[in-house]
């Protein structure tokens, strides 16, 4: 009796133990379709952010597939080593997704500069006595140049619904900014509750985005070296890999078994070693937590 109540208590316990451990040892994973609308997302999110909304995902996937094969097809013609072909592809084929990364980060920076202006111009409309709509609608023509377009349609949407919460919802998406969702957050928090506070808490929110955006440019500046060395680093083997695949023995040994496993391995480390230098060396993107 007591050795079959001990054996009921051990297993509760290993039964409880196993469910405490069950999150970080069998984590849930996402379905298929989930994670590639995921994906899906994150590339339209990027595009707009790159201004290039015309571009769609499925293109913008085939067009980096083509460039691939293409730039493998021409690596395995000059030098005939399957692995450096497969790295030439692989290293080709992500071109256009950190061209779109690139345009995307560097547009933003761009743009992020002119927020401050933006808010200025929102005080100075309110405080001439316009309304938070017809205020937003007077950046159309006062506006940075990149979001003009946005607020011409923000124009557009609430002269044909009149309902704000819905075209400022739409102009988030259009901007796809988290500056411009803090400040068009902070409007339609100003339109729900009233008060006379507002043009105080714009000029706040200046001071603070030049504050923030001096900060943040003078760190990338002195963080960009960085960059610089792991794009070097990463770089250098392969070209050496290339000059060497110009001589016979070299393109016998890396077309042989082991020398395709050498060449893939460090295809991994390079990757791993890149990002890893670019995740320490980058500052964090804001995050939409408006979205």
């Amino acid at each position: 009796m007591n050795l079959t109540l001990g054996a009921a208590i051990g297993a509760s316990l290993g039964l409880g133990l196993l469910l405490v451990i069950s999150p970080w040892a069998w984590p849930q994973r996402p379905p298929a379709e989930r994670t590639t609308q995921k994906a899906q997302n994150r590339i339209e999110r990027q595009l707009r952010q790159a201004g290039l909304e015309q571009l769609k995902p499925a293109g913008l996937i085939l067009s980096a597939a083509v460039i691939g094969l293409l730039a493998g097809a021409i690596c395995l013609l000059l030098a005939p080593i399957l692995g450096l072909a497969v790295v030439v592809a692989v290293a080709a084929a992500s071109v256009p997704f950190l061209l779109l990364g690139w345009k995307a980060r560097a547009r933003q920076k761009a743009n992020r500069q002119s927020w401050p202006d933006v808010v200025d111009q929102l005080v100075s409309a309110v405080r001439s006595g316009l309304s938070l709509p017809d205020s937003i609608c007077a950046l159309e023509s006062s506006g940075p140049a990149f979001s003009r377009a946005a607020f011409a349609q923000f124009r557009a949407d609430y002269e044909s619904s009149g309902n704000f919460e819905r075209c400022l919802n739409l102009l988030k998406q259009r901007l796809s900014d988290p500056i411009a969702d803090r400040i068009l957050e902070t409007l339609r928090m100003a339109r729900q509750v009233g008060g006379n506070e507002l043009p105080s808490i714009l000029r706040t929110l200046s001071l603070h985005l030049r504050q923030e955006i001096a900060i943040r440019g003078e760190v990338e500046a002195r963080q960009s070296w960085i960059l610089n060395a792991a794009r070097l680093a990463s770089v250098a083997p392969w070209v050496i890999l290339a000059l060497l695949s110009t001589r016979p023995e070299a393109a016998a040994a890396y077309n042989s078994a082991s020398g395709l496993t050498v060449i893939l391995l460090g295809l991994v480390a390079t990757a791993i070693a890149y990002r890893a230098m670019i995740a320490l060396a980058r500052l964090p993107e804001q995050q939409r937590i408006f979205e």
